[in-house]
Parts: structure tokens; C-alpha cells; sequence
């Protein structure tokens, strides 16, 4: 992978890249993956820095990035919620262009897709999409290289996602999918389908790549023969409490159960980007248990916790990935 295919670009999301390029970032990320394994130094970028913006807090993206910018030899400063002024006393026009004049690249973590997407127009080195609204495009290189390591491919996989399809998760596993020839199917109610422009732009970019986009609100049928179940959380960082009873009420049907594996089969694995409301042990599932008496939300514990489960390889790849997206947009 030579510097005319990714230095100096931006990773915004996955419908910028080819099939080709994202699987030569998910093998660089193997391959860098199995340099830290074996203990070989990779701190290519060594005197380099980077900003970290998160207008929405996370364990996994922040510590995936300060980790692998480290392995990398680079310094990294976190901007939380309250550390930045971006849009807020200072355009994001303006702020891209200072730090872009002090850091060599910017992750920005925060709400809507134009907000990233200005802050690659302005900032003149690589920015990274450490999720948006519409997109977790970080996410979804973890969850190829992941899906590989277990089914030991991509192309023909067939992978049923579960729970509200219309936002970041639903949106970037569908392109991801039609991008690298996976099934996708969103089994999910009808209100919660993604939107139906994306729909059609992923049905053809499937077409291309030996792929297929699904709509269904059968669990059952929906589920027999998978090859991968992934489900989200049901109500987002952001939306009001209010939300949870009408995703509670039209949801519940796709909740990941035994039951979902069983029909699914012994071949397929469960996956979940985290963080997961399987149990009374955070204070959001304590809070929905006192309103609604559930103690298990969008996956049982059962699922989470069974042999079937890949979500902390998943979450450990994110940090492996996320250093491929960077050495690969910033090693000249």
C-alpha cells in the first residue's frame, strides 16, 4: 500500500472508498495487528501529533486512538465536550484551520456528518470520522477484520442487523457490506428501516460486488442460516429519555435471545459495537429497569455473555484498524 492511495486523505466514510482500498486497510491493520502481538516496534510516525475532538464521549474510540497513536510514536491531545469551541464561539471553519496549522491529523467525534466533512475541507491534513450521526466508519473496519478472523472471509457472509437501522450502526454496516459483498439485512419494525436513499445507492453498489440488501420485519425468517447477528443499543447518546419507551414497545421482537442463535445456527457469531445493555450493571439498564421492568435490553445476557459472542475481539480491533487509518493517511 504505497502513500498515493491514502496519504494525506480523509476517512470520512466508507462509500469514499473502494472495495479494494478497504480491504488493503483491513490487512494492514492484521498485519500491524500482529507486529504489536509479537512486540516488533511500528512508531513510524514518530514527532507527529494529533487531535483528538470529542463532542460525544467513548471508551473504545478514545482509547483505541490515544493507544495506537502511541504505538505510532505520535502525541495525541483530547478535546472533550468541553474543551472545544467548535461551532459554538468558533466556527468550524476556523477551528479546522487552526488546528490544522498545530496538528499533523484530527479525529472528530461528535453529531452531524457536515461537521466532519467541514472540517476536512478546511483543515489541510487527514481527518478521521470517529463517528457522526450518520456514519461509524472507524467501526466498521473492527467489524470486517473481525467477521474475517472468524468466518475466515468477507464476500458471501451473511449478516442480520437488529434494532433501530435508520443511524450510524444500521447505515454504515450496510454500506460496508455492499461495499465487500456481505448480505445485509435490517431486521427491524418498518419505522426503524434505513433511509431509503441509502437503500438504493447500497442495492447497486451490492449489485457490483456479488451482494445483497435486505428490509425484513420477520426475526425468524430474517435470522435462519446468518452467518453474522449484530445489534446497537436502542436509544442513541443525545435522544431524549422519552425515546425509549416507543423503541421498547416496537423493538422487543428483535431483541438477540438464544432463541435468534438457535435459528440462526452454531456457525454464527453475535457481535455488538458496544457499549451493551445486557444486564442491571450500568445505570442506564437500572433506569430502564425501574420504568419498564426489563433487565435485559437489546441482547440477553445469555447471547452476550455465550460462546457464540466476538464483541470484545470486536473491540479490541477498533484500535488496531483505526492505526491502519492513520498510518496509512499519514506515513509518507
Amino acid at each position: 500500500m504505497g502513500k498515493d492511495t491514502f496519504y494525506g486523505r480523509h476517512f470520512l466514510k466508507l462509500l469514499d472508498f473502494t472495495p479494494e482500498e478497504i480491504l488493503s486497510l483491513i490487512d494492514l491493520a492484521a498485519d500491524l495487528k500482529q507486529k504489536k502481538k509479537q512486540g516488533i516496534p511500528h512508531d513510524e510516525l514518530r514527532g507527529k501529533n494529533i487531535a483528538l475532538i470529542f463532542e460525544k464521549t467513548s471508551t473504545r474510540t478514545r482509547c483505541s486512538f490515544e493507544v495506537a497513536a502511541h504505538d505510532l510514536g505520535m502525541q495525541a491531545t483530547y478535546l472533550d465536550p468541553s474543551a472545544s469551541q467548535i461551532g459554538k464561539k468558533e466556527s468550524i471553519a476556523d477551528t479546522a484551520r487552526v488546528l490544522g496549522r498545530m496538528f499533523d491529523g484530527i479525529e472528530y467525534r461528535g453529531y452531524e456528518q457536515s461537521i466532519v466533512e467541514e472540517l476536512a475541507q478546511y483543515a489541510g491534513v487527514p481527518v478521521w470520522n470517529g463517528l457522526t450521526n450518520e456514519f461509524h466508519p472507524t467501526q466498521m473496519l473492527a467489524d470486517m477484520l473481525t467477521i474475517r478472523e472468524h468466518k475466515g472471509k468477507l464476500a458471501g457472509c451473511r449478516l442480520v442487523y437488529m434494532g433501530d437501522a435508520r443511524y450510524n450502526m444500521g447505515n454504515s454496516l450496510m454500506v460496508a457490506c455492499s461495499k465487500l459483498g456481505l448480505d445485509f439485512t435490517a431486521c427491524t419494525h418498518r419505522d426503524f428501516f434505513p433511509d431509503s436513499g441509502l437503500v438504493d445507492t447500497c442495492k447497486k453498489i451490492a449489485a457490483e460486488n456479488g451482494g445483497k440488501i435486505t428490509l425484513s420485519e420477520d426475526a425468524e425468517t430474517a435470522t435462519r442460516g446468518a452467518d453474522i447477528i449484530y445489534t446497537d443499543v436502542w436509544v442513541s447518546m443525545g435522544e431524549p429519555e422519552s425515546a425509549w419507551k416507543e423503541r421498547i414497545d416496537k423493538l422487543m421482537p428483535y431483541q438477540v435471545t438464544k432463541r435468534i442463535m438457535d435459528n440462526a445456527g452454531p456457525q454464527a457469531i453475535f457481535m455488538h459495537c458496544l457499549p451493551a445493555y445486557h444486564d442491571l450493571q450500568t445505570a442506564v439498564g437500572r433506569d430502564v429497569h425501574d420504568k419498564f421492568g426489563l433487565s435485559e435490553i437489546e441482547v440477553t445476557n445469555e447471547v452476550f455473555e455465550g460462546p457464540q459472542s466476538v464483541v470484545f475481539d470486536e473491540a479490541e480491533n477498533r484500535m488496531h484498524t483505526i492505526k491502519a487509518v492513520m498510518y496509512a493517511t499519514m506515513k509518507e
